[in-house]
């Protein structure tokens, strides 16, 4: 059991002894606890938007806040899962302001985009959700080997991208409108989405473990971040569409 996200694998609970006593992770109470984050995300989503509307210089702030305290912080929680009951609602609040402020900005040059990323993004969720549940995509060893490597792959360029951009090198079609670069994009949606089905399998098998309570959190965590990214990248498609 490995998922494509770094935050979700086996790693994580195969060393707790599976027929312990006292309470253990549920789907349920795992799914609760992403709602929960969702709500934290929301509640400094919303915050950081009006900052925006109000005062665009001002958001500079909370997008590094966000960005950087939320690397900390997932980093944290990705090495010490036990803190995730703490960890994982911080990660949420200040991943909010980085999404707020940058949902804004996007939304400031092509109207409407951030209500159809959203939408777009619950309607990947759930129907792969439903596709994970009825079998119809079976989570077998070479499939995770497959978005793991992809997952990687992708990550890897975006590094290359980042530090290439303090010397002025751009990866070739990556941030472009063209017809390759907008292929680029749905690729990476069509990656990210499939991390999902990595990361349903791997909170119902840790469920099917009885590992400690706290995984619940962890995974819920875990989740917000796939969902994140899946986010991320359907905006940055939909204003590639929008400059087509």
């Amino acid at each position: 059991m490995r998922s494509g996200n770094p935050s979700l694998k086996k790693e994580a609970f195969e060393n707790f002894d599976t027929l312990g006593s006292g309470e253990t992770m549920t789907i349920g109470g795992t799914v609760n606890k992403t709602f929960i984050l969702l709500l934290l995300v929301l509640a400094t989503f919303i915050y950081s938007w009006n900052q925006f509307v109000t005062n665009p210089g001002s958001v500079l702030p909370l997008i590094l806040i966000g960005a950087i305290g939320g690397l900390i912080v997932a980093l944290i929680t990705i090495f010490v899962p036990k803190v995730a009951p703490f960890t994982a609602p911080l990660y949420a609040l200040l991943q909010g302001l980085f999404l707020g402020a940058i949902s804004a900005q996007y939304e400031a040059q092509y109207g409407g985009i951030v209500f159809q990323a959203v939408l777009l993004t619950i309607a990947v969720l759930f129907s792969l959700l439903l596709v994970y549940k009825s079998g119809l995509i079976k989570v077998t060893q070479n499939f995770r080997i497959g978005v793991v490597a992809a997952t990687g792959a992708i990550f890897l360029v975006y590094i290359i991208s980042f530090i290439g951009g303090f010397f002025g090198f751009q990866v070739p079609y990556i941030h472009e409108s063209s017809p390759i670069g907008i292929a680029i994009s749905v690729v990476i949606v069509i990656i990210a989405a499939l991390n999902l089905v990595l990361d349903f399998d791997f909170i119902e098998n840790a469920a099917g473990n009885r590992v400690p309570k706290y995984f619940e959190w962890y995974g819920a965590f875990g989740l917000l971040v796939t969902l994140i990214w899946l986010y991320l990248e359907i905006l940055r498609l939909l204003s590639k569409l929008r400059n087509r």
